[in-house]
């Protein structure tokens, strides 16, 4: 597992504007707990002025603790976000949250597939025990430290219990990443040693969304992490790269996903 959590941009719109305005840090969770999850991150801000944040889910259930202003604090069972999540951070406020791998989020709560919270953000007394003790120990603690414990604390009291199958999902979505040369689900099974069909039901319970949302996805994060690089990006060359028979497709697909072609992002970028 990682010695540290990812440093990326992957995923955050406007990730400079963004870190600008919050104080915005990924950390590792306790070592007995990075099977199935990845990271926790912290959001604290204190703003004049309205800002809208913007993400490109990943095919990650989040578990959110959230407090603005002065509203009651709460927790949630954020499930994959289908398309482009927007969350508007005014006043003062502070979220903890955690993500799971793709596909590690089901030994928390094997009672349902990962696909009924797909789309879906779900009070989290429903998904998973929870009351108000545990969303303002995490919560309160100005050191982030113990913010950090906190939530250690909660997960491992949940008991998640080893799930093999859990580890073969996050497999099979890690092949995703270590090879371009996948472009279809079809390819994806190959590659993993199984059925389509077995391919797709492993996905629906335990990862949220299909093999082709996930192949998809991959490659909206890392074309918007290259925008935001500012140094100039070939898209035809990018498209290719990234398994797109022509430029014309990549466009399509940021497009639909981000809410702006490519290159007018990348120019919104580089002249700020």
């Amino acid at each position: 597992m990682a010695a540290a959590p990812r440093r990326d941009t992957r995923g955050i719109v406007d990730a400079s504007g963004l870190f600008a305005r919050a104080d915005f840090r990924r950390l590792l969770p306790a070592p007995e707990l990075r099977r199935y999850v990845e990271l926790y991150w912290l959001i604290d801000w204190d703003l004049s002025e309205p800002y809208a944040s913007h993400v490109v889910p990943h095919p990650s259930v989040n578990v959110v603790f959230q407090r603005f202003g002065a509203a009651p604090p709460w927790g949630e069972v954020a499930g994959i976000g289908l398309e482009l999540f927007t969350q508007k951070l005014e006043g003062r406020g502070r979220v903890c949250g955690v993500k799971f791998r793709p596909g590690g989020f089901r030994p928390f709560a094997p009672a349902w597939p990962v696909s009924e919270w797909s789309g879906r953000r779900v009070p989290i007394a429903e998904v998973l025990p929870a009351n108000e003790a545990d969303v303002g120990a995490i919560l309160d603690p100005a050191d982030e430290n113990a913010r950090v414990a906190a939530l250690d604390a909660y997960l491992l009291g949940l008991g998640a219990r080893p799930d093999p199958q859990a580890d073969e999902a996050m497999r099979v979505v890690g092949l995703v990443g270590e090879d371009r040369t996948i472009r279809r689900a079809a390819q994806l099974a190959t590659a993993a040693g199984l059925s389509v069909r077995s391919l797709q039901r492993l996905f629906a319970t335990y990862v949220g969304v299909g093999p082709k949302w996930v192949i998809l996805r991959h490659r909206i994060h890392e074309a918007l992490e290259r925008a935001e690089a500012r140094d100039g990006v070939d898209w035809a060359a990018l498209a290719a790269e990234l398994g797109y028979s022509d430029q014309a497709h990549l466009v399509r697909d940021f497009t639909a996903t981000v809410g702006v072609p490519p290159t007018a992002y990348a120019h919104a970028h580089s002249v700020q």
